[in-house]
């Protein structure tokens, strides 16, 4: 009886003690062994690890990648044409022991915390180093490559990789806005009124041109119905001469007929003629001109 009441508390404590001097390390963590404050032992492998209970306790960190949004910033390219930068990072610790010595019992918080001052100058130092349009255009991609480069060597000192740093939006300042605006209006409108000036210039030139173009076809074809008339015209006299010259008296009868029908039209026609007026000769006289 006697030994039974002094052994069942020596095996509960040795149980008690078994169990504290064992912990798991989870595949998704890593782990440290702190004596005092002071890094013993670094569990980096998944599985079941010692320490010595009352005197070590274990420190987790987690091993995934983790992700930092970082508050936006104003930054002042080039141009000094003002933009507020929202970015955010991925990043995970690398070598816990040394992120233990670095933020010291703060653990993650400080750690982001100082990774945010990191990526913040970075993020100043290379966007201040082009202009805003290089900002909005396919170059950002290049530029956030340069941050992150820029980075990992001073998060590299708190035992922190940083992976991928992006720029998720670019605005204006609200105060800036109004007057972006009003010189993006005046931008366009000036524009416009380039291509307007050089499409009235363009219409001009092809105004004139047809207008060159008309007078040239409108004399060419004066030019030829001239020259189709005069032909007609020799042609016409060549044949009144041959006619003439085969029956004289003939051809001035002819001639007097259409004479009288280009005078004599219509209903009420009056001439005023001297008596002895060769025009109605062949009216005077059955037998013709004598």
């Amino acid at each position: 009886m006697r030994k039974t009441t002094y052994l069942l508390p020596i095996a509960v404590i040795a149980i008690a003690a078994i169990l504290s001097s064992m912990f798991i390390v989870d595949e998704r963590e890593k782990a440290l062994v702190l004596q005092f404050g002071r890094v013993v032992d670094v569990k980096e492998e998944p599985g079941l690890a010692f320490k010595i209970p009352l005197i070590q306790e274990v420190v987790r960190y987690d091993d995934r990648i983790l992700s930092r949004d970082i508050d936006p910033l104003e930054v002042t390219p080039l141009d000094d044409r003002r933009l507020v930068v929202d970015a955010f990072a991925r990043y995970r610790i690398s070598d816990v022991n040394q992120f233990r010595q670095a933020v010291g019992a703060g653990g993650i918080p400080v750690a982001e915390n100082r990774l945010d001052s990191i990526l913040r100058s970075e993020t100043r130092e290379i966007l201040g180093s082009v202009s805003s349009n290089d900002i909005l255009s396919t170059d950002r991609a290049a530029l956030m490559l340069r941050i992150r480069n820029g980075a990992i060597s001073e998060a590299r000192n708190l035992g922190i990789e940083v992976i991928d740093v992006r720029l998720k939006r670019t605005d204006l300042p609200t105060a800036n806005l109004e007057s972006t605006f009003a010189r993006m209006r005046a931008e366009r409108e000036r524009e416009a009124a380039d291509e307007i000036a050089r499409g009235n210039e363009a219409a001009q030139r092809v105004r004139a041109l047809a207008d060159r173009t008309q007078v040239e076809i409108v004399s060419d074809a004066k030019r030829l119905s001239e020259i189709t008339r005069g032909e007609s015209d020799a042609e016409r006299n060549a044949i009144f001469a041959t006619a003439y010259g085969a029956d004289q008296e003939f051809f001035e009868f002819y001639r007097s007929l259409e004479a009288y029908r280009g005078a004599l039209k219509g209903n009420n026609s009056t001439m005023v003629l001297s008596p002895d007026s060769d025009f109605f000769n062949y009216l005077k006289s059955d037998q013709g001109k004598d």
